[in-house]
């Protein structure tokens, strides 16, 4: 399984210089991609491949005038640049001819130098590598410096050089892990119990053993700073560096909330993978639950992040991982008895069954008929059914520093 390791970097002025241009050179090779293929396409021309666009836009571009700066940078990093356009038009193409089957990608979009996201990558045949002293040594950039919190599993064989809104860099390690080793680290699985798992917003998650965990709704804690702030860099005068320091400071505080969340998410998913031989949860329609009036805590909760972790840590550890249909009444049928006793309103926490008078924590019993839903009750003869995983692995991981990069960028 390929994973992506994350660590912070710390470059020096001149460093950030080349990064910049590097940053910005790839961005034009990219943009001056999708400009062609468009022209191209107007003009009723063939498609333009990856290999006439690296002559055109690298090779033949560096001797022109306009274009002379190209030299500056990686070779290897340009060439990155047109793979990515390469897959966002073939994901763009894939989708629309199964658009009946799966979410609709838009067609390729240009990029600019305002993007909260900058990145770069190298592949082996740029040369770079990790000295003996521990710093990354990338071509045309230096030494930078990397903040190593653990080691690397294996040997990478690629690194994307990340520069987010913060202005903070990072290097994203592509490595390949060896599944009999992730095992290893991880308790057997069949004396292991099953949980079902209901998501909220008053608790972040009840487990259907009972066990609820609170939300800790990181950006509603920090909105009085985050208003503080947003309020003076409101005040600033528009293309005034005091205004770019304001932003800054607005966009640190912003990436101290994302990157608490994502630390609890991920803590947590690691702590049910670990404990648990198989793990049940509901498909939300999580983007339908954001434009609502509850859109703002929907956000802050970050449910889809969290069940993308659980998905790829059950696929890596050799656990079961189960969605049910998002409109299975978990909430509408007593666990004990199995009668449907209707909807009710979202102020009613707790309930009690008119059949068997059974009383209901609202959120316990839905993780109830979650785990039973999805086949992973105790049978009669006391048999646990554990469903072998059908999900794909999410093939990243969290850096040490508690951050976790694009969903489908390996």
């Amino acid at each position: 399984m390929q994973l992506r390791y994350a660590f912070r970097l710390d470059p020096g002025p001149g460093q950030r210089a080349a990064l910049a241009r590097a940053f910005g050179c790839a961005r034009v090779v990219y943009n001056d991609a999708i400009a062609a293929r468009e022209q191209a396409r107007r003009e009723g021309a063939p498609y333009l491949t990856a290999a006439v666009l690296s002559k055109v836009l690298i090779t033949q571009a560096k001797n022109t005038p306009e274009r002379a700066w190209l030299s500056e940078v990686s070779a290897v990093a340009l060439q990155q640049a047109l793979r990515d356009v390469e897959r966002a038009y073939t994901n763009f193409f894939t989708s629309l001819k199964g658009a009946r089957h799966g979410a609709r990608v838009g067609a390729p979009r240009f990029k600019s130098k305002r993007d909260a996201r900058q990145t770069i990558r190298f592949t082996a045949n740029a040369r770079w590598k990790i000295t003996e002293a521990g710093r990354l040594l990338l071509p045309k950039v230096g030494e930078v410096k990397v903040r190593w919190s653990r080691s690397l599993p294996s040997v990478p064989t690629s690194v994307t050089v990340i520069r987010d809104v913060a202005g903070r860099f990072f290097a994203s390690f592509v490595v390949e892990t060896d599944p009999d080793a992730d095992l290893a680290r991880m308790p057997g699985a069949d004396d292991l119990p099953s949980v079902g798992i209901d998501l909220g917003l008053t608790h972040f998650a009840v487990l259907s053993d009972g066990t609820k965990i609170d939300s800790p709704r990181f950006l509603r804690r920090a909105e009085k700073k985050l208003k503080k702030i947003q309020k003076e860099l409101s005040r600033k005068q528009k293309g005034s560096r005091n205004r770019e320091k304001a932003r800054l400071k607005v966009a640190r505080a912003h990436a101290q909330v994302t990157d608490a969340r994502r630390e609890f998410h991920q803590r947590l998913s690691t702590q049910l993978i670990r404990e648990n031989q198989a793990v049940a949860v509901e498909d939300l329609a999580v983007n339908g639950l954001a434009r609502t009036r509850l859109g703002k805590s929907v956000h802050d909760a970050g449910w889809a992040s969290f069940l993308a972790m659980l998905e790829y840590k059950a696929q890596r550890y050799g656990r079961a991982f189960v969605k049910i249909g998002r409109f299975e009444p978990t909430s509408q049928v007593c666990s004990a008895c199995g009668i449907k006793d209707g909807p009710k309103p979202l102020h009613v926490r707790e309930w009690t069954c008119p059949h068997c008078g059974t009383r209901h924590d609202r959120d316990h019993n839905a993780a109830k008929n979650i785990k039973r839903a999805a086949g992973l009750a105790v049978t009669a003869c006391r048999a646990r059914v554990r469903p072998e995983p059908t999900v794909p692995a999410q093939r990243e991981e969290a850096g040490s520093h508690g951050i976790r990069f694009g969903a489908r960028a390996a």
